[in-house]
């Protein structure tokens, strides 16, 4: 899944991506950025 790190600033596909529900209920996913190791997120579902 495509994501987009804040430290290298670039969109890039994230390692280990991890399906989450947020506080308000809304999906989202959290993974490592595969360059840097930043954590990184997007909010919404996944598409296959």
């Amino acid at each position: 899944m495509q994501a987009y790190c804040v430290k290298c600033r670039d969109s890039k596909t994230m390692n280990a991506p991890e399906q989450i529900t947020m506080k308000n209920g809304r999906p989202a996913t959290r993974g490592i950025c595969p360059d840097c190791g930043t954590k990184m997120f997007r909010i919404g579902k996944v598409t296959a």
